[in-house]
């Protein structure tokens, strides 16, 4: 019997994802230093990037404390709901 695979397995870590559609930005303003970058450690509640919908400008949290593995959504990019930001190594517990 022949299996096939369904695409390389998930990477390891947890997701924080687009809370709603707009505008992703990785920092607060233009010229800013972003909010992360891959390889800094946040705290759950951390700001991590801002969702801009109808002129309003939402904040996204982690909801782990742990390292940034990796930035999945370039900065002033169209996100949709539950579209994948960036990907945190959690602290163990």
């Amino acid at each position: 019997m022949l299996f096939r695979s369904a695409g390389p397995p998930p990477a390891p870590g947890r997701t924080v994802t687009a809370p709603l559609v707009g505008t992703f930005y990785r920092a607060p303003e233009p010229g800013a230093r972003p909010f992360v970058e891959a390889g800094d450690r946040v705290v759950a509640g951390q700001t991590i990037g801002i969702v801009e919908a109808m002129k309003l400008m939402n904040h996204v949290a982690s909801e782990w404390d742990g390292v940034v593995a990796e930035v999945l959504a370039e900065d002033a990019m169209a996100v949709e709901y539950g579209q994948a930001l960036l990907r945190i190594e959690p602290d163990e517990t």
